[in-house]
Parts: C-alpha cells; sequence; structure tokens
C-alpha cells in the first residue's frame, strides 16, 4: 500500500505530496459526523498525509476546533495550515455578506484567534485567504511576517492572488505556497499565476482539486445537493450540471483504461501539470471518508502517458459555467488578473 512521500513547497516546508482539505467537516456540503471526521483524520495521517488544511471561516471556527482535537494526540506529525482574510456574512459560509479584511490589526488579532482554536503555539502554514484591495498586500504581508517574527507561524501562503500580487508578497517576505482552485476544469491560473509561483520558488497546493467532488464521477443528481453549498455554484446549477457531465465521462473512460478512479485520474492529472511547469504540487482534497484518503493516495501510482495526459488537458473547453458563485470581482485570481 503506498505511503504518501515528501516533497518540499517553498521557503523549504516539505510535507506529504497529498494533503488533506478539511473544510467538508464542518457541514459545507451537507451534515457531517464529528467522531468519523477524526477517524478519517487520524488515518491520513496514519498513511503519510502531513499537510492538514483549515480556515477560520470554515463551521465559523468550529472547522479549527476540530483540527485542534487532532492536534492535540498528534501535533508533531502535522504540518497545520489555516487561513485568515474573509468575514463572514449573516448567511455564514454564502457568499452573501461575506467581506475581506487585510489590516494590521485584523491580521494580528485573527492569528491569535486561531491558534486558541487550534490550540497550539505556532501555525505552520499561515495563508491570507482572500486579498483585501484596499490594503496593499505589502501591508498585509508585512504584518504576517511580524507573526514569524514572533514565533506565532513558521511559513507564509496566499490564497487566490494574481501575479503581481504574488511578487510583490514574496519581495516582503518568502513565501512558501499560493492556494487557488486549480484542476481540470479550472485552469486559468496557468496563465499567469502558476509560471510566476515557478519562477519565484514558491509551492501550489490546488483547491478543489477534483472539481467539489464533480470529478468524480459520484455525482450524477442533482437532487442529492439538497442542502449543499454546491448546488448554487454556477456549474452544478441548470442544466450546467448535466452538460457539464460529459466531462466526468471522458475521465471516467480513461480511467477505465488505466484500472484507475476518475479521482485518481484528476490528481495524477495536476501531479504531471506541476511537472509540466517545474513547481511542486500538493493537492488538498477533501473527504469525510477513509476510504476515499485511500483512493485519493492511490493517484500516486496513476502514471499518464503523452496522449492521455493531451486528452485530460483539452477537457477545461468543454466546461459550462465559471467556477466561483461570489459576483465580486475581487473574489478570485482569474477576474483581477
Amino acid at each position: 500500500m503506498t505511503h504518501v512521500p515528501t516533497t518540499t513547497l517553498g521557503d523549504g516546508l516539505a510535507v506529504g505530496a497529498l494533503g488533506y482539505g478539511a473544510m467538508g467537516l464542518s457541514d459545507v456540503y451537507g451534515p457531517a459526523e464529528e467522531r468519523e471526521s477524526l477517524a478519517t483524520l487520524h488515518h491520513a495521517l496514519d498513511r503519510g498525509v502531513t499537510l492538514i488544511d483549515t480556515a477560520d471561516v470554515y463551521g465559523a471556527g468550529q472547522n479549527e476546533r476540530l483540527v485542534g482535537r487532532l492536534l492535540a494526540e498528534r501535533r508533531a506529525e502535522v504540518t497545520v495550515a489555516t487561513k485568515f482574510g474573509i468575514v463572514l456574512g449573516e448567511s455564514g459560509m454564502g457568499t452573501e455578506g461575506m467581506s475581506t479584511r487585510g489590516d494590521a490589526a485584523y491580521v494580528r488579532a485573527a492569528a491569535d484567534a486561531s491558534l486558541e482554536r487550534l490550540g497550539i503555539d505556532t501555525i505552520d502554514l499561515y495563508y491570507l485567504h482572500r486579498r483585501d484591495v484596499s490594503v496593499p498586500v505589502e501591508e498585509t504581508v508585512g504584518a504576517m511576517a511580524e507573526l514569524v517574527e514572533q514565533g506565532k507561524v513558521r511559513h507564509l501562503g496566499l490564497s487566490e492572488v494574481t501575479a503581481d500580487e504574488l511578487r510583490r508578497a514574496h519581495a516582503t517576505h518568502p513565501i512558501a505556497a499560493v492556494q487557488s482552485e486549480w484542476s481540470l476544469w479550472s485552469r486559468d491560473v496557468e496563465r499567469a499565476v502558476v509560471p510566476t509561483a515557478a519562477e519565484l520558488g514558491v509551492g501550489f497546493v490546488p483547491y478543489a482539486p477534483l472539481g467539489r467532488g464533480f470529478l468524480t464521477g459520484t455525482l450524477t443528481d442533482r437532487a442529492a445537493l439538497a442542502g449543499d453549498w454546491r448546488a448554487g455554484l454556477p456549474r452544478f446549477s441548470g442544466d450546467a450540471f448535466d452538460r457539464n457531465q460529459a466531462v466526468v465521462r471522458a475521465v471516467q473512460g480513461l480511467a477505465a483504461e488505466l484500472d484507475a478512479t476518475p479521482a485518481q485520474v484528476a490528481l495524477a492529472w495536476l501531479r504531471a501539470q506541476g511537472e509540466r511547469f517545474g513547481l511542486p504540487v500538493v493537492p488538498i482534497p477533501g473527504t469525510r471518508r477513509a476510504a476515499r484518503v485511500d483512493e485519493n493516495i492511490g493517484s500516486l501510482d496513476v502514471v499518464l502517458d503523452a496522449e492521455r495526459w493531451g486528452l485530460l488537458s483539452g477537457l477545461a473547453e468543454g466546461v459550462v459555467g465559471r467556477r466561483s458563485d461570489n459576483d465580486d470581482p475581487n473574489w478570485v485570481s482569474d477576474t483581477r488578473e
């Protein structure tokens, strides 16, 4: 059984080559059972997954507290990443009313609050979750750098930044990783952000590497998404849901040829893309079930030849719908690039 090997992101941060995104453990995709969630987190560590990704807004802090329970038992085995910068509105994780903050005072307060919820003294990787475009990125990252000097944070990361913002941030303090959506059906970051990260020696941590579950082929009935945040996403809405099944069918066909699952093929493609661009890529797929952790780790054994890589690389052209449901043009890097 494959054990996750180690890779090194930017700023010398060594982590398992496949990470774990914990957002789905906080009822974002429907109800989650805490005991099963903790069991899955423990299983991921057992298999060599070391990068556990959370954020202060997931479950309005509950996700960090859940991860904190894992850290209380196995701190030395975990590279914990969390994020700040999104301020929730009355609807919680719904985009309506959500805003951003990046001023220095907020950076300091957010870090202290996350440390308390996680129950630790130092955050291994601290991300700016979303840019506050009213604040120069140098000010935000400068405040984050002070946290490093104080020993509250080890490494800095940025989420959904443009290539220019990455350059300016990296000039202020070394950046270990950029986290943005990147997958078979979300490739806008390849235009400028990914090449810039490669040039600067910054690692990349793709979130939603399985298209928020769509690319696994398990979402075939929109009715099953009742009460699920994804139901409102443009690619999951209306006729886009049915039309995008064509992308999934293509992935399923190639997976069958390789005796692999669609998820494994999608993750293998991302690994190949990282090699193509010359930068370390550590996807953070999320799941509530230990068996899915094993399935995702199995992607490390899947090798794509040039023909299959090419076929998979062309699928993004057929995707229907934007990747974000937020109408704010500053929400994701694609609309600011």
